[in-house]
């Protein structure tokens, strides 16, 4: 663990970086920046994923400020649903080392399947914000939705901003630039809701969490600066990508019984 090649600290850095411009742009940097971690001589999976927060978390927070500014998401949606997903992502994190990641990836990957075929024959979906609630009614949808993604947060990860986005698109209504700013708020309550469990526990490897996550963050700066500058069909291209991605990395894992 402490002798890394200067090449797997560069494909280390790069994979933060990637994972963070992703993450900025629609979620699911995960993908990348998870199984990179998994690959550390020496790096426990408990350790990969807690060390993965502190990477995730720095590039959520800067993406997070730049919407902010930029797009002005709308809060009343953010609130409720950050809060009950950090509740979730602490719980989930509690959970993580006793549920293997397989018993999850069937039934994700379905989703998944479902929502990049929905997408692909739904063009004009996530083009204009129009809720289907509003009042109580939105904001207990939204809480209730960031709950359920902060526990799969905290005991796996990977996807989490992705299926933010699926949430806040297909079922609340909004367009796919708005979804992705309210999906980086709610994704950075969730990493902090694993990282309340992780770090007392003794999980996380800082140098190698703090190294990744300044790539994470450069990435996640210019992601999030391009999803803004290019509007919600950039980040609908974007989405489509990286659902069929993590289709086929769960079905990979699925296949081969990981």
């Amino acid at each position: 663990m402490h002798d890394l090649s200067l090449l797997t600290w560069v494909l280390l850095l790069l994979a933060g970086f990637t994972a963070g411009w992703v993450d900025a742009v629609v979620g699911g940097g995960g993908l990348v920046q998870l199984p990179a971690l998994l690959l550390v001589p020496g790096l426990a999976p408990v350790q990969a994923l807690a060390t993965n927060k502190v990477g995730s978390i720095m590039g959520t927070s800067t993406s997070s400020i730049t919407y902010a500014r930029r797009v002005h998401p709308d809060f009343t949606t953010a609130g409720p649903m950050a809060v009950a997903a950090l509740a979730g992502a602490v719980g989930g994190a509690a959970v993580a080392s006793h549920i293997p990641a397989s018993a999850f990836k069937p039934i994700i990957l379905v989703v998944l399947v479902a929502v990049f075929v929905y997408t692909l024959l739904k063009p004009t979906l996530g083009e204009h914000t129009a809720l289907r609630w509003e009042g109580n009614r939105h904001r207990v949808t939204a809480a209730a939705t960031g709950l359920v993604i902060g526990v799969y947060d905290g005991m796996l990860g990977p996807g989490t901003g992705t299926f933010l986005v699926i949430a806040l698109v297909g079922v609340l209504g909004y367009a796919f630039l708005p979804a992705s700013a309210l999906a980086k708020i709610t994704n950075f309550a969730t990493n902090l809701g694993a990282l309340i469990f992780f770090v007392p526990a003794g999980h996380v490897v800082w140098p190698l969490g703090l190294a990744v996550g300044a790539a994470n963050l450069t990435g996640g700066y210019l992601g999030a600066r391009m999803a803004v500058a290019r509007g919600s069909r950039f980040v609908r291209v974007v989405f489509v990508v990286v659902v069929g991605a993590l289709i086929v990395r769960l079905g990979y894992d699925v296949l081969r019984g990981a």
